[in-house]
């Protein structure tokens, strides 16, 4: 029960976002500029910089939208979408949704505490589990906009973690409710570590 009703304060806590229907064959051409750093396909080599292929296009689009606005802040990006149209952040969007992500391993070590804190989330931290939002195979929720995360990078995750936790200057354009930031103010560094980890094998 509490589950579900975490469930569904995180779902309303997501604003809906209008856009354009994308185009992924326009979006290639357009996407170019980003393979320097997330890869032609959207797998990204470099472990700081995140895959964006297999990625839900609602959520890519949120996130161009967010960085060109200023909502979120990615010093990589500064200036990189001032120029391209909403229509161009939707084909873009929707050229990386099409790929076919890539998946990493895990770290054996780590494994045990990051698959239980992804699958049973930490009731004595009031912690809900990853699933809820996130499916238990990571592949998110694409039409509600919650992101794919199996296969994503630990390096990655473990950032965009600790940075929905900091206090300012962090990460804040997880919707409405702020449920990543709540969520992360419960996590310790070594949960975020062993929860990236576990993601970056998940697939």
């Amino acid at each position: 029960m509490n589950k579900l009703i975490v469930s569904l304060l995180l779902t309303l806590g997501i604003s809906g976002v209008a856009h354009a229907a994308g185009d992924a064959a326009a979006g290639q051409a357009k996407a170019a500029v980003c393979g320097a750093c997330h890869g032609p396909d959207g797998n990204s080599m470099a472990p700081n910089f995140p895959k964006l292929a297999g990625q839900g296009e609602r959520y890519l689009n949120k996130q161009l939208q967010d960085i060109k606005s200023g909502k979120r802040t990615v010093l990589e990006m500064t200036g990189l979408l001032t120029n391209l149209s909403d229509q161009d952040l939707a084909d873009i969007s929707a050229y990386f949704a099409s790929q076919k992500g890539s998946v990493g391993a895990a770290d054996p070590k780590l494994v045990a505490r990051g698959e239980a804190l992804f699958r049973g989330g930490d009731l004595a931290k009031g912690l809900p589990s990853c699933t809820g939002c996130h499916s238990p195979d990571g592949k998110g929720n694409a039409a509600a906009g919650f992101p794919h995360l199996g296969g994503q990078h630990a390096q990655y995750v473990g950032k965009q973690l600790t940075d929905f936790r900091k206090e300012e200057g962090g990460r804040t354009n997880d919707g409405d409710t702020k449920p990543m930031q709540s969520i992360a103010k419960k996590l310790s560094d070594e949960d975020i570590a062993a929860v990236s980890s576990y993601i970056q094998g998940l697939h």
